[in-house]
């Protein structure tokens, strides 16, 4: 799938989110799970900025992403700050009532929420407060289990087997950002929230690799 995508805005206050418009899905995940990875693979272009220190994106980053030959935007990415690591935090913590929250819990236009984990590493209490939080609020979401190209097939069985027991009401997709693999499930389920979303079929027009 082919799209055009550009850098929208940064926020880090209400204020400063885009007014709200086409449908927007939200990628959340624990500092260095790959969420910028994933955004680069999904519109393939180093599109978010990528870093080997967690816990950089200290804001919500939006980007516009839309069709070959379309105009407008058909959909909004939103890099979420990540959560986790040790020394960020209770910095990164005390944000979220400021804006990550709000943005969650009130924004007209949030689709789907994307919630990253790390099949690498056994499920965390933080990823399960995450969907706990996702859950409470009533948003759609899907788990997708990254960096699965370090696995071998019997690994990332295992790993998959052991995060469906640990999340059993998540949906749950195997990616890697690396190899690519998932990348068309991720891009199918996109569309389907963005569908639902909107109520129109306006988001099969995307073209396919």
């Amino acid at each position: 799938m082919r799209v055009l995508a550009r850098f929208l805005a940064a926020a880090t206050d209400v204020a400063h989110f885009p007014a709200p418009g086409v449908p927007e899905i939200a990628f959340l995940g624990r500092s260095n799970v790959g969420k910028s990875s994933v955004i680069n693979s999904l519109v393939g272009t180093k599109l978010a900025r990528t870093s080997s220190t967690p816990g950089r994106t200290r804001s919500i980053n939006f980007f516009e992403v839309r069709w070959p030959g379309k105009p407008q935007p058909g959909l909004i990415f939103a890099d979420l700050p990540g959560y986790g690591y040790a020394k960020l935090s209770r910095e990164i913590s005390q944000e979220w009532p400021k804006f990550i929250e709000p943005y969650l819990n009130d924004r007209p236009s949030l689709a789907l929420c994307v919630a990253l984990v790390d099949a690498n590493v056994p499920p965390q209490e933080s990823d399960q407060q995450l969907l706990e939080f996702l859950n409470a609020s009533g948003r759609e979401f899907l788990v997708v289990a990254t960096k699965s190209d370090r696995l071998s097939n019997n690994q990332r069985h295992n790993a998959l087997r052991t995060l469906t027991e640990e999340y059993p009401a998540a949906r749950l997709l195997s990616y890697s950002a690396k190899t690519g693999a998932g990348r068309d499930e991720l891009w199918k389920r996109i569309q389907q929230g963005a569908r639902s979303f909107t109520g129109t079929g306006a988001f099969g027009a995307a073209t396919t690799d």
